[in-house]
């Protein structure tokens, strides 16, 4: 009997195919920002792209959204488990199921097998946010949604490009079902560009070195990520830690969803227990199983090796368990349309329960919420427009460090707002209004939270409406340690002197000259608050940060400077 041939990649080698692999989805990020039509691709990078193995296990990826890291894996191997077989070079793969590993209908997955002498070497996958797909509302995403089947086009998983030429009735299937379809399909081209780019970088990398070396090298870089991140936990001390939280309602009622988890580190094995979660609610903050999976991730990679590229070995010693049909395991028809208003709140879970153990990594709670608020209407040329933005917000303090001021939110990762000059060049909006939610203050603590922001836009024309689905508008962000609560989300509509207050709102009507208020709160503060230094209190001061009375009050700022 023949022993197996086990390839040993050299350590330069290795280097040179892990950096080309880096370089590569960098390379495809680059064209993807540069090619696409959207500006939520092109300038706030709701995107990202990765490279798998054979296998469907992330090998690198670019940085770009967060909560794309663990989804990728899965919607390749639901691929995979689909097709078989029957794929062929030239095959390009869509798929925007929320229910296959996905997220939501608007994050279009286009999956290129690359093949290499006739057998399939890596798999390159780009996933974008597009403007809309169709439902019930501009932007597909109505805060309302009961039923996915209001939230918009949805494909698992069909063959886009075949032998490298488009499919004209799925292109038309697109154009028919979303109401800006040469912005879509403009997008749709700008990924398969960047699968393409990838195919060709992975080629080359097979003919230098060979398809075997290649694959050894991935599965080296697997390997040692696993190792590495095994030794991170073990480092730990075992024990099971918990924590709850709360959800301010759902879309459709503002009833609070108690959420919670049990994080049990056992050796070199960390799980993640969302046993007792409600089932999923009426509402589209609900997640699958593929983005609870990607929750996860992202704060357990914060936890084993936060600056290292992202890549499958580093989760391999992660489980993560829930009940189907929870909030955060939802099955079809459970709406998901707003899903990142619901994983975050998976991720800031598992981000309390190790915050204390480890001070040095994690923070006090954040706003959390995207904040994200759709206006849609028609441009003064008569042409419709959706602009939709996430907003940035404060973050918690941490055991050291006041908490960051404006960062985006945990799902997000290295994404961006848009530049005022973008929003008033491609919206007939302007914005009045850009600055520090210093009003709505932060939690106070000996180290305080961080700020969130207020962003005004005045309304320029008459045919214009919008919604939002604001999360943490009733429940702020917790302290730590005697650390005070940080601040709320609220969306405010000032019409004529006259100011209302939405959180999750499916419809606003708005005429010109109306200003549409995005408030972000603050983060929690870490320590009891009478502990802060006077010279940190007194900068805060001076900076603009708390008035006087708020010193006076919360950190008891001019009896202590008289004694």
């Amino acid at each position: 009997m023949r022993g197996r041939f086990v390839v040993v990649v050299d350590p330069v080698t290795q280097e040179i195919i892990e950096g080309k692999l880096a370089a590569t989805v960098d390379e495809m990020g680059v064209v993807m920002a540069r090619t696409s039509m959207s500006p939520v691709i092109y300038e706030v990078l709701d995107f990202a792209c990765g490279l798998l193995t054979p296998e469907g296990e992330l090998v690198a990826q670019m940085n770009g959204i967060t909560l794309f890291t663990g989804t990728f894996g899965t919607q390749v191997k639901s691929l995979i488990a689909l097709y078989g077989e029957d794929l062929e070079d030239g095959d390009i793969l869509l798929t925007n199921d929320p229910y296959s590993g996905g997220t939501h209908a608007c994050d279009f997955a286009i999956v290129k097998p690359i093949f290499f002498e006739g057998r399939i070497l890596a798999y390159a996958i780009n996933v974008a946010h597009y403007l809309d797909v169709g439902g019930s509302v501009p932007g597909s995403l109505a805060p309302n949604a009961i039923s996915v089947f209001q939230e918009g086009l949805r494909l698992p998983g069909v063959k886009v490009v075949r032998s490298d030429r488009f499919s004209g009735e799925i292109l038309r299937i697109i154009r028919e079902n979303v109401r800006l379809p040469d912005v879509a399909i403009g997008d749709l081209t700008a990924q398969v560009a960047t699968v393409r780019v990838a195919a060709r970088r992975m080629a080359e990398l097979a003919r230098k070195y060979g398809s075997d070396v290649v694959k050894a090298a991935f599965d080296h870089l697997l390997t040692v990520s696993e190792k590495q991140a095994r030794a991170a936990i073990a480092a730990l001390p075992d024990g099971v830690y918990e924590a709850t939280d709360i959800i301010d309602g759902d879309g459709v009622t503002t009833d609070p969803i108690r959420v919670q988890v049990a994080v049990t580190i056992a050796g070199d094995r960390l799980t993640a227990d969302f046993t007792g979660c409600p089932p999923a609610v009426a509402g589209p903050i609900n997640c699958a199983v593929g983005a609870l999976q990607s929750a996860v991730r992202t704060i357990f990679k914060a936890l084993v090796a936060p600056e290292a590229p992202s890549n499958e070995g580093w989760f391999r010693p992660l489980t993560v368990i829930a009940p189907k049909g929870s909030v955060f395991t939802a099955e079809k028809p459970s709406p998901t349309g707003w899903y990142y208003e619901g994983s975050v709140h998976a991720s800031e879970l598992v981000w309390k329960a190790l915050a204390k153990l480890m001070p040095e990594r994690f923070s006090a709670g954040s706003y959390t919420s995207l904040c994200v608020v759709y206006i849609a209407g028609r441009d003064a040329m008569g042409q419709p427009f959706i602009h939709i933005e996430p907003q940035h917000g404060g973050w918690g303090a941490s055991k050291d460090g006041d908490g960051a001021n404006a960062l985006i939110a945990l799902t997000d990762g290295d994404t961006y707002n848009y530049s005022v000059e973008v929003i008033e060049a491609r919206f007939p909006l302007l914005v009045r209004r850009y600055a520090l939610n210093v009003e709505g203050g932060s939690g106070a603590g000996r180290r305080r939270g961080g700020f969130g922001v207020i962003r005004d836009y005045e309304i320029l024309g008459d045919d214009v409406s919008a919604y939002c689905s604001f999360g943490r508008t009733d429940t702020p962000p917790w302290g730590i340690e005697g650390g005070k609560p940080g601040s709320i989300n609220l969306l405010q509509v000032e019409d004529g002197g006259k100011v209302s207050n939405f959180g999750r709102e499916p419809h606003i009507g708005l005429n010109s000259g109306d200003l549409v208020r995005i408030i972000t709160g603050g983060g929690g503060g870490w320590g009891e608050p009478h502990a802060r230094e006077p010279e940190h209190v007194r900068r805060d001061i001076e900076n603009g940060y708390i008035t006087r009375e708020a010193a006076r009050s919360q950190y008891g700022y001019e009896e202590r400077m008289a004694g």
